[in-house]
């Protein structure tokens, strides 16, 4: 069993940036592949990165390419997400979450192992 404890949500303006984090309760971080997912209001969650095993390998959705960046901390059992000229269509809860696998099955959050309770950014235009 892994948790998921997400952190660093919050209000920012149109243009800002935020650094959300996830950490792990696991003894065995390494293991699993980290990403993060969002869910606007009314609307499915959807995948926006994800990180590989090691973090040599990365993959994002490409509405934010350029913007986020994923990286890990093997060390701390933490995975994090920089977030920069963040728009108010951002706007979203956002989840962390852990699989084993590494790949696209990342795309369909029914594959995902393990989620955190998730942490609201709020863009404002």
């Amino acid at each position: 069993q892994v948790q998921l404890v997400e952190s660093g949500g919050g209000l920012v303006q149109a243009g800002g940036s935020l650094r959300l984090s996830c950490a792990a309760s696991t003894r065995t971080f390494s293991d699993y592949a980290m990403g993060w997912f969002r869910q606007a209001p009314g609307k499915e969650r959807d995948f926006v990165a994800v990180i590989s095993w090691s973090g040599v390998g990365v993959l994002y959705t490409d509405s934010v390419k350029g913007r986020f960046t994923i990286s890990r901390d093997n060390a701390k059992n933490t995975v994090y997400l920089q977030m920069n000229s963040l728009k108010p269509e951002d706007t979203a809860v956002y989840y962390c979450g852990a699989d084993k696998s590494y790949g696209s099955n990342w795309y369909k959050t029914g594959t995902i192992d393990y989620w955190g309770q998730g942490t609201q950014v709020t863009v404002s235009s």
